[in-house]
This record gives structure tokens, sequence and C-alpha cells, in this order.
């Protein structure tokens, strides 16, 4: 890989990183970085577990302060339990590649690195990951009570290169009020969802929002999910495919919706949530985690709803949502970001594999219960109950200035289609083996400027498809 191309993936991770961190709403807490003191915990003076050999340190990009403190507890009952020592060493997602690049070469690898996708298949094709011991952690616990899905996607050559934790799946949301009373059905197909924006677009309400912004991650984000659903892909695993006319057609509907339903161009992460919580748009495509502040759970983000004045839970009690959609030449798809734990090469495997094996059973709803809204589980259960973790993340309380449980707020019916989704969650070219594409793509970000120059009017449809085509072409040269 040449240097302009390693710079370029660099500056991709650290785009999608920004973009996909909280979803465009997390809550933004400070962060420490890998400064070696943040926080480490001892093995037992000999009261404290049977002895064992080796250490673990984990690498974890929940850097936040509340969040590093509840995984110190659940490293230091893992020592409890083993008498193996941890090190936390929290890591800014800013600063993870080249924190990850600096100790590869120093031969100072992490046992444990939790990560975004974002990352997995390029460092293992780098080699800083061991897959194989990866792969065994997964064999170990059962591949079964894992995500299909979350699976497939940390795959390189048809093996695990990580196990997969926890994620979010990109959500299009809905007033059911507005949609009852106009006797719209759910927006479930690219035809229903613009058969939904063109009869409750006004004056005072637009009929969706959703990215539309030029050189935005959460533009990319938001677009792929439209671009999945008409079966619009990157590419087929050799040739780059994004000017088919499933593209073609994708890219046709999004601007078309943008352009006459909604508030227009510049429409981003803070604008559209705004946009919905004052009431003003029948539909908004975002992460889970605005559910909690949907709920009036966060301070800095409440609903500003004429209803909401007086009934802070009215929008949440009246939207809602809809984790997977279809165009006319393609099937259901949801956009998903999947963070997983990875195995650095040359590391203590075996206390790796130990530290892992024990978390995914013991730590497990106690790292779910970090940020639930956003940290869906990817694991379901064990062999023996294969619902135990899905059954604990619906009781785990979430919120900000408030506290509450996701499954006191919706109903289940909510629920149920949010777990469900983290079965199907899909995402350009990682499926393909092309996961160093993605990151290229997302560097330079040729889509969500497409998308700005048609509803600008500076080029058609036409022209931004075949704009498209060639700045991936030409990423996927640079790659060779």
């Amino acid at each position: 890989m040449s240097i302009r191309r390693a710079l370029l993936v660099l500056v991709a991770s650290l785009l999608v990183l920004g973009g996909c961190g909280d979803g465009g709403g997390g809550d933004g807490g400070a962060t420490e970085g890998p400064d070696g003191d943040g926080g480490s915990t001892e093995g037992p003076d000999g009261d404290g577990g049977e002895a064992a050999g080796g250490s673990v340190t984990l690498w974890s990009t929940e850097a936040q302060q509340d969040r590093a403190d509840a995984t110190r507890e659940i490293l230091a009952r893992f020592t409890e339990e083993t008498g193996i020592e941890t090190e936390l060493v929290p890591v800014e997602e800013d600063a993870l590649s080249e924190t990850m690049v600096g100790a590869a070469a120093s031969g100072d690898l992490p046992e444990v690195i939790f990560h975004p996708i974002d990352f997995t298949s390029g460092w293992a094709a780098q080699g800083l990951l061991d897959t194989e011991a990866a792969a065994a952690v997964i064999e170990s616990l059962g591949p079964d009570t894992f995500s299909q899905g979350a699976l497939e996607l940390v795959s390189v050559d048809g093996s695990p290169a990580a196990v997969p934790s926890d994620g979010w799946g990109q959500l299009l949301l809905y007033r059911t009020d507005l949609f009852e009373e106009a006797g719209l059905d759910a927006p479930t197909t690219y035809e229903a969802i613009e058969a939904a924006a063109s009869a409750l677009h006004g004056d005072d309400l637009n009929g969706i929002t959703a990215a539309t912004t030029a050189g935005e991650v959460f533009t990319q984000q938001t677009y792929e999910q439209f671009a999945l659903a008409n079966d619009c892909q990157l590419t087929d695993g050799e040739a780059i495919t994004l000017d088919s006319s499933q593209c073609a057609e994708a890219l046709e509907f999004y601007t078309n919706l943008m352009g006459n339903y909604s508030p227009g161009t510049g429409q981003d992460v803070e604008t559209t949530r705004s946009t919905y919580f004052a009431g003003q748009a029948a539909m908004i495509v975002w992460s889970p985690f605005i559910l909690d502040e949907l709920a009036g759970l966060r301070q800095e983000a409440l609903p500003t709803c004429p209803e909401c004045q007086d009934d802070p839970q009215f929008l949440s009690d009246n939207t809602g949502i809809v984790p997977a959609f279809a165009g006319p030449s393609g099937s259901d798809a949801q956009y998903g970001q999947v963070s997983s734990f990875g195995i650095g090469a040359g590391s203590d495997t075996a206390a790796a594999q130990q530290f892992l094996e024990w978390f995914f059973d013991n730590g497990y709803l106690d790292w779910l219960a970090l940020s639930p809204e956003g940290k869906l589980p990817l694991r379901y259960g064990t062999a023996e109950d294969p619902e135990a973790f899905t059954n604990g993340w619906r009781e785990l309380e979430t919120g900000v200035d408030e506290r509450a449980t996701l499954s006191s707020i919706y109903p289940d019916e909510v629920i149920n289609t949010l777990l469900a989704g983290t079965q199907q969650f899909d995402r350009w070219g990682f499926a393909q083996g092309r996961g160093e594409l993605v990151s290229a793509m997302y560097s330079t970000l040729p889509v969500p400027d497409a998308i700005a120059s048609v509803l600008s009017g500076q080029t058609d449809v036409s022209g931004a498809v075949s704009a498209v085509q060639a700045a991936a072409e030409e990423e996927a040269s640079l790659l060779e």
C-alpha cells in the first residue's frame, strides 16, 4: 500500500468513527487518551481466586470516565475469579488507528482491542490481529449464539477475524399518530416511504428529514441504507458496481425524496434531530441513540414539539420504527455498525481467549449497560439459555439526566424489532471482502458530495452516478 493510501485509510477511519461513534447522537462525554495510566486492576494477593499466569491489557474506545470505571469493575471481577492481571487503556476513538500502528511497530500490541468494524478487515490484512484465536473463541462460545449477520461482517476469507460484541442499526422513525390519521401504511418500502412523505408534506410539516450535507459521514451512512435496500452495492467483490441500474434507481429515489419532501440541502446530525423533535417532520432517519432523547431523558436534547410541553414522552409514545426497508429492485436491508473485540497478534493469546470466554458469559450484560440504546447485543444467549442476553438487555437502564429501561418506554413491538434487526445488519463492501475500499470511500466521501450536487442542481442523477463510479474506481486502483 502506498504512503498516500495509508494516510487516506487512516483519515477514513477517523471520519467513520466521527460519524458512527454515537450515531451522531451519543452522550459525547469526556475521554481519556492512551497514556498508560487509564487504570489497572491488579491481580489478587492470595485470597481472591485461583492464581493463573499471564495478563490482559484491554484497549477500549469506551473512554468516557463513567464507562471506563464500569469497565474496570468488569476487569476486577475477572482478575478476582482467575488470578489473571488486567489493565484497561482507554483510547480516544480518533486516536485508535494511529495508536495501533505505533504499538505494532514496537511489537507491543495489547491482548484485546475493542474496535468498530471499519478497522477489522484492514488490521487482519496487515497481520495486526490474531484471527485464528478470535475464531477459536467464537467456536468455544458457540457460533449459533451470535448474530449471523454480524459474524459475516467481521469475517475475512470466510472466517471471523474478531469477536462481535454489540452494535446499532440505522432506523427509519415515523409518527404513528400522523400515519394512522392519514390512513398510511408503515414506511417499509420505497413506495410506502414516498407515498407517506407526499401525503404528509405541507407548510408546517416536512414529509421526511434525513442527511443531505456534502462531506459528512452521516450522509453516507444514511444514504447507504437506501442503497442497500435497492441492492445497490459498492462492489461485487471484483468490479465496482456503483453505476448499476439499482444504484441509479436508489440515487434518483433519495434525491427526489429529499428535494421534494424534506427541508432540503444542508441537513445533518443536529438539524435532522431538531426538526423531528420540533414536530416538523413525519419521518427521520437516525441511529438508535435517538431513542433515550426522544423520551426526554437527556436535558441537552429534549423534544420541543407543541405537545411535548405538557407530555415530554409524546414523541416516544407516537413514534414507530422501521429498521429495514426495501426498494423495488432489492429486499429488506438495514445499515449496521458493529463493534468487536480483536486479539492482538503476538500478545498473550491464551490469556486473551480466557478473558473473552469469561467476558461473554459473565461480564457481557454489564458491558451492554454502558449504553443500552447503542449497544444492542450481538451475542443473544448461551447454548443453555439462547435468549439470556437479549432478555437481560431489555432490563438495562438508559438515559443521561434521567434513567429508564427502553422496555418501560417503548412497546414490546418496538423492542423486538430493534433486536431482530441485529440479525440482518448490512454494509457496503465488507461481505465482499473489500473493507479497505470502504475505508477509502469514507475518506473522500464522493457519495455525499454527489447527493448535494444533485440537490443543488449542479448535476443530474446520471452525472452523479458516473462521478461516484469513477471516484470509487480510482480509490480501488490506489489499493492495488
